[in-house]
């Protein structure tokens, strides 16, 4: 042990599993992404310095900045592993079906089981977003974006009435599964019935 680790800092339960195992780093940075990963979720981007990082995984001083460039790109890098992830498992569930409203619904369901997780990254990072400095902004931007083609993708596919515009269908959609964070309470509803829910009243507008 150096001088610049702490033999009492405990390793936070892991947010970003099987993610790291693609990630080409040592085991110690993992533990490092795992901190940022928790902290930001917990506290938030503001109330996250470099230093409590660095408690979390006993590495004091400057040794923390062997692993990582900035509190900035720290964030920017556990945001997008965030995203990545979810993507992947939505990109597996619709992956398991041909009929445009099931991959759909199947879409639906995985984004809910996501961000209604108690450990979930995606909602805490993209709430937090107006915390973020402007100039990694565009940055979180451009991934979501990327992450939203899976819905264009899927809207597209839908047999929709012409008169319908899909690109607000659409935005109509993602704003809904957005919300739901904010009013679910576990209880009546799971979250793959709510996302049956959803599916269903956009289905039944068309007919």
């Amino acid at each position: 042990m150096t001088e610049h680790e702490n033999p009492d800092a405990k390793v936070p339960r892991s947010r970003l599993g099987s993610a790291l195992q693609q990630e080409n780093v040592s085991d110690r940075h993992k533990d490092v992404l795992e901190a940022a990963a928790t902290l930001f979720a917990e506290r938030g981007y503001a109330a996250t310095s470099v230093r409590d990082i660095g408690e979390q995984v006993g590495l004091l001083g400057g040794s923390l900045y062997h692993y990582i460039k900035s509190k900035e790109a720290l964030f920017v890098r556990i945001h997008d592993i965030a995203l990545q992830m979810a993507e992947d498992r939505i990109a597996f569930a619709i992956s398991q079906f041909v009929d445009p409203w099931d991959r759909l619904e199947a879409a639906c369901i995985t984004m809910l089981e996501i961000q209604l997780d108690p450990a979930s990254l995606t909602m805490p990072l993209m709430k937090d977003f107006a915390s973020v400095p402007m100039e990694i902004r565009a940055r979180l931007i451009a991934k979501r974006d990327e992450f939203e083609h899976i819905f264009r993708d899927l809207v597209t596919d839908l047999p929709l009435d012409p008169a319908v515009d899909r690109g607000v269908y659409r935005l109509l959609l993602l704003t809904l599964l957005n919300n739901v964070s904010g009013w679910y309470k576990d209880g009546r509803l799971a979250p793959q019935e709510i996302a049956r829910q959803i599916v269903q009243i956009f289905r039944q507008s068309q007919r």
